[in-house]
């Protein structure tokens, strides 16, 4: 079984990438024939800097393989490393109806927060559907806001197939429905493009900064809190089983604690949780050689199979040689 994730870097990584999905790659790397790649491309909808585009591209590729993801299990590339999803693109955007497009959610949702709306960011759901049907991925690890995409994937599969005959793969989507969606600091989805994050490697000075800027609400001290909907609750339990869940949620029943003890207890979670993560981070920031390599032989295996994929494609698209 195929399955193929991958993500922007327009940012530092986030806890909410990695619960939301990198969680999710490593336990599917010792099940699945796993596909990651690093949307460079996709990226560029809200990074046009062209520095720090470069180096978060390279300092995602060390954030996956520090957290766990072992090449020898999982192939690992950057988007931009084969050049054939731009074509397939391409292609795809001749068979793609404007209003599969217009009735995007996202998109919509994006430009209601404030992002500059332009082709390449109306135009993603396409690129993205490129990136899966390259490969023939059968099943996409998505959050419940990227459903739609993977519809939408299919669709223009579906009609690239019924004119052109059986060339795509119809993926499916897989969820955790265990998995809400991650709150950032404001308590809305976190998300690099609206700044509500929490990173993944950070100094403590600076996690302590993150956590302290939860939105709570302004209970006394000596008062019982609500936890069902508060923000530091909802991400402190990502970190607990279910039995340190009931503890905190006993400590919020009990009052005599602020939610500042609370955002302190989240600081120690998320420092501990990441401690060995950390140490292999610094190995390979060390080391970069080492994750150019692992990102090559990636793109290569990667290469071989979009290119046999879009032989196929141009032939039926009519593309002379």
């Amino acid at each position: 079984m195929r399955v193929i994730t991958g993500i922007q870097p327009s940012g530092t990584l986030h806890i909410g990438n990695y619960f939301g999905a990198i969680k999710q790659m490593l336990e599917l790397q010792d099940s699945s024939d796993l596909f990651i790649f690093i949307a460079d491309y996709h990226a560029l909808t809200s990074l046009k800097d062209a520095e720090a585009l470069k180096k978060n591209t390279i300092d995602a590729a060390i954030t996956y393989l520090a957290l766990g993801i072992d090449p020898e299990k999982s192939t690992l590339w950057v988007q931009s490393d084969v050049k054939e999803v731009l074509e397939l693109y391409w292609i795809l955007s001749a068979y793609t109806p404007m209003g599969l497009l217009e009735r995007a959610h996202s998109y919509k949702d994006k430009v209601a927060k404030g992002i500059s709306p332009n082709h390449a960011l109306f135009s993603y759901p396409v690129l993205m559907a490129a990136d899966i049907l390259l490969y023939d991925a059968e099943i996409v690890p998505v959050g419940k806001d990227q459903i739609q995409h993977v519809e939408i994937t299919r669709d223009i599969a579906l009609k690239f197939n019924n004119e052109k005959g059986d060339i795509f793969t119809l993926p499916k989507f897989k969820i955790d429905e265990n998995l809400q969606t991650v709150p950032g600091t404001d308590g809305a989805k976190m998300s690099k493009s609206y700044g509500n994050t929490i990173d993944l490697f950070t100094t403590q000075k600076q996690l302590k900064k993150q956590v302290g800027k939860i939105v709570t609400e302004s209970v006394p001290l000596e008062a019982p809190k609500e936890y069902e909907h508060c923000n530091v609750y909802n991400l402190c339990k990502l970190f607990l089983d279910e039995e340190g869940q009931k503890a905190l949620q006993e400590r919020y029943k009990k009052g005599g604690e602020g939610h500042g003890h609370f955002k302190m207890y989240l600081q120690e979670l998320i420092w501990d949780h990441f401690a060995e993560a950390r140490e292999r981070r610094a190995y390979y920031l060390e080391h970069q050689d080492e994750v150019l390599e692992i990102l090559d032989t990636g793109a290569k295996k990667a290469r071989k199979i979009a290119s046999e994929k879009m032989r196929i494609v141009r032939d039926v698209a009519g593309i002379y040689r």
